[in-house]
């Protein structure tokens, strides 16, 4: 069908390369012949110049040897304007610029701007003799179209007086006569002559415009044949160009292209329709293969086995799927009669029945299962589908039988029922209460063996754990099924990939607290469900209950160790009030003897002697609210009170080491939700253990310095509150560095070991982190830095981290 296409494109394509071909060639002879004629006509142009030049050149040299004077040389130069038209004028200019004598046509002497005694003005024509004047050689000057007169080119020829500059010859041609006496005549009738300057403005000579199409029908224009030249010796500045005249008709014009195209017309014509008849021809061939191919694809590409019979039992048909399953070729089947090959011998009988019932349509609708054998002996089990086959006129004229390999479904169905067995004996035998219930029904879908236990095999135990776990009420009020949609909010995707809610809950009738788990997803049959897994963690939190008692029994233990070892610390701090109180009250007891005390004397010792006391009662107030056990206690607990309490606890040993203590507080910190008790107990703890360290150090006094800092700080994008305490100790050895937390790990000698990482506890328990570096001066270590931060909880207050700006 397509060969008669592709002749006539062939065609086509063949005749246009042709013409195409064709008028390249001629338009490449025709550039040629331009090209020729132009170099010849420049050479002609060319010799006319140099022989001008060559003339000016020896009447230079003559004036130079003083050979002529200016009425000599007006007549010399009155006989070379005569004798070559295109010569215009010959100057004389000396190296005064003043012209000496001057010759010109009567055509150009009315507007001649040269005359005898003037002195040559600034322009063009003084650049150019400057120009002659450096070089000592003959130098043209480019024509100008925009002149008021005709464009002349002129020729500097310099005058020399024993080597040195003496004047110029000036010699001025008519551009439109070098254009008529140095162009052939034969070459102006052929072409059309023009001489450019540089920027291609015609200064004499025509051209041809731009013409269009010959039949005037196309969009574009016709590309003239033309060529250009600089004309030498004048340089780029004067261009020679010659256009050619149209002669040819072209293509278009010829009358063999009309001939050639109407014979090409009628041939493709004659092709089309050739191969048209030939498409309509073929259109019903094409179609009885497709139906064919069509019914012969499904046929093979059909993973059921189809087998017809005849009303007499015998094989007509197999397609290629039934001769795959069995294993026997078409050839092997077609023809055959009961029993056939494929029937397993233990089972002949019982195959024989249902061939009996088949021919005689006894079979049943929705088929029958058998067993077949391959032609390797192997069998498989199959089901097989009985229909009466029906001719173009309605007759039967036998049976069709579909036969599909349930083998594969069949050992499937096999293992669900044991991948069934073994999930269930799994979900019975786990330590944990699972129940499925459906979404706005009391319907309990599913419950393993321990749910049974506890709570039955109804669904009020599900509901009872959804309820108090705080889970997403499934109950739904028949009367607001109208109103509203009772599952809206929940997710309608891939409702098994959403991740489980947890709770612990306490069950009161069963005595037990249980952390129950939801989650939602899809059942079997569609409807959404809510699985709910509860587990037993009553051991658990008795073991966390037994864990914190022992954590705060740790703690206080804790600041009574702290305490016992300030012990003399706090008993010299005590000592100080004590004493005073002592020496009023005897110097008291001396002058009211001794009769020497007034009343308003008595008094401000009283009073003195009650202020000593309130001091130390606050001490031992102090003391006392620092050791005494409570039950934690978290609060919001301003920083700065906490500090305080820290800080007059830890001067004691301080001022007893002879150590100086500097703190600073951050204005405007928000509260923190925490024990304040445990935050002072790890703040006193940070501080005597940096005191001791500078007192094993042996720190001179100038250097015997512990600075606490409190400032708001971001972690992890987090407003937290940082504590650090800094000393000038020895600082921490690396193998010290690794073991700092570990309990009962201590440098000290008569330490237990179990500051450090009771403090890490209390730090940690509060949401927060605690971290030690040694600090460096010059690769020397310095000191010691121990720090921890509290996260903000609870509390507006923290555009005080806004306003500090600080981070992580």
């Amino acid at each position: 069908m397509l060969a008669p296409v592709a002749a006539v494109v062939l065609f086509l394509a063949a005749i246009v390369s042709a013409f195409w071909y064709l008028r390249l060639e001629e338009v490449e002879r025709e550039q040629e012949a331009v090209k020729r004629d132009l170099e010849y006509a420049q050479q002609r142009m060319r010799l006319r110049l140099l022989e001008r030049q060559e003339q000016l050149m020896r009447l230079a040299r003559d004036i130079s040897n003083k050979e002529v004077d200016p009425d000599e040389f007006m007549g010399r130069a009155e006989s070379l304007v005569a004798q070559y038209p295109e010569l215009q004028a010959i100057t004389w200019i000396d190296d005064h610029r003043k012209i000496i004598a001057s010759q010109v046509t009567p055509s150009l002497a009315a507007g001649t701007p040269w005359t005898a005694g003037e002195t040559l003005k600034v322009g063009d024509t003084e650049n150019t003799y400057s120009l002659s004047r450096e070089l000592l050689q003959p130098v043209y000057s480019l024509p100008t179209a925009n002149s008021p007169t005709a464009p002349l080119l002129q020729l500097h020829t310099p005058l020399t007086d024993q080597g040195r500059f003496s004047g110029v010859i000036l010699g001025e041609y008519s551009i439109d006569g070098l254009l008529r006496y140095g162009v052939p005549t034969e070459i102006s009738a052929k072409y059309a002559v023009a001489l450019l300057d540089g920027r291609n403005v015609v200064l004499a000579g025509h051209s041809i415009p731009a013409r269009q199409n010959a039949l005037g029908l196309l969009p574009w224009t016709t590309q003239i044949n033309e060529d250009e030249v600089p004309v030498s010796p004048v340089g780029n500045g004067l261009i020679l160009r010659a256009q050619a005249w149209r002669t040819s008709l072209g293509v278009i014009g010829s009358g063999l292209f009309w001939l050639v195209s109407a014979l090409s017309v009628l041939t493709a014509w004659m092709l089309i329709a050739n191969w048209r008849h030939m498409r309509r021809r073929m259109h019903t061939q094409q179609a009885l293969v497709a139906e064919t191919t069509f019914r012969r694809a499904m046929e093979n590409s059909m993973l059921t086995g189809m087998r017809a019979l005849d009303l007499q039992g015998r094989i007509t048909y197999v397609n290629a799927a039934f001769c795959k399953m069995t294993g026997w070729q078409e050839s092997e089947l077609v023809g055959r009669t009961a029993p056939f090959p494929y029937w397993p011998d233990a089972d002949r009988e019982l195959l024989a029945e249902r061939l009996d019932d088949e021919l005689h349509g006894r079979s049943t609708p929705g088929g029958f299962q058998v067993r077949v054998k391959r032609k390797d002996g192997a069998l498989f089990d199959a089901r097989l589908y009985v229909s009466p086959l029906i001719d173009a006129v309605g007759k039967q004229t036998g049976w069709m039988t579909s036969m599909t390999d349930i083998t594969e479904p069949n050992r499937i169905r096999e293992q669900l029922s044991a991948s069934y067995e073994r999930f269930t004996t799994v979900l019975e035998a786990l330590d944990a209460s699972v129940s499925v219930a459906p979404l706005g029904s009391e319907e309990l879908l599913f419950a393993n063996k321990l749910y049974r236990l506890w709570f039955g095999v109804q669904t009020a135990g599900h509901l009872q754990l959804v309820e108090q776990a705080g889970m997403p009420e499934q109950r739904l009020s028949e009367d607001s099924l109208d109103e509203v949609d009772g599952l809206v909010g929940l997710p309608t995707g891939a409702l098994t990939g959403a991740q489980s809610e947890n709770a612990e809950i306490f069950v009161t009738q069963l005595g037990k607290w249980l952390e129950v788990r939801s989650r939602y997803l899809n059942w079997v049959d569609g409807r959404l469900a809510q699985m709910v897994i509860a587990t037993d963690i009553t051991p658990r939190r008795m073991a966390e209950e037994l864990s914190a008692a022992q954590a705060e029994r740790a703690q206080s233990a804790s600041r009574l160790i702290t305490m016992g070892e300030m012990a003399s610390s706090m008993a010299h701090e005590l000592n100080q009030p004590l004493t005073a109180i002592n020496n009023y009250c005897n110097g008291m007891v001396s002058r009211i003897k001794g009769h020497q005390i007034s009343e308003q004397d008595l008094l401000g010792a009283l009073e003195k002697t009650a202020k000593q006391a309130q001091r130390a009662g606050q001490i031992i107030q102090r003391i006392r609210s620092f050791v005494k056990r409570s039950e934690p206690n978290r609060t919001l607990s301003g920083v700065t009170g906490m500090v305080a309490e820290a800080v007059e606890l830890a001067e004691i040993e301080f001022r007893r080491r002879n150590v100086r203590l500097s703190h600073y507080v951050a204005a405007r910190l928000p509260a923190l939700r925490v024990d304040p008790i445990l935050i002072e107990q790890v703040l006193v703890n940070l501080m005597k253990n940096a005191a001791e360290s500078i007192d094993a150090a042996q720190r001179p006094s100038a250097r015997r310095n512990v600075e606490l800092r409190v400032v708001p700080k971001m972690v992890e994008g987090q407003p937290a509150v940082e504590f650090s305490v800094s000393d000038t100790g020895q600082g921490l050895a690396p193998e010290v560095m690794e073991r700092l937390y570990e309990a009962f790990f201590s440098t000290k000698a008569e330490g237990m070991g179990i500051g450090l990482n009771l403090c890490r506890s209390i730090v940690e328990s509060h949401q927060g982190r605690m971290e030690a570096r040694n600090l460096y001066n010059a690769g020397e270590v310095v000191g010691c830095c121990f720090c921890f931060w509290i996260p903000v909880t609870d509390t507006p207050h923290t555009d005080v981290f806004k306003d500090s700006g600080v981070t992580a």
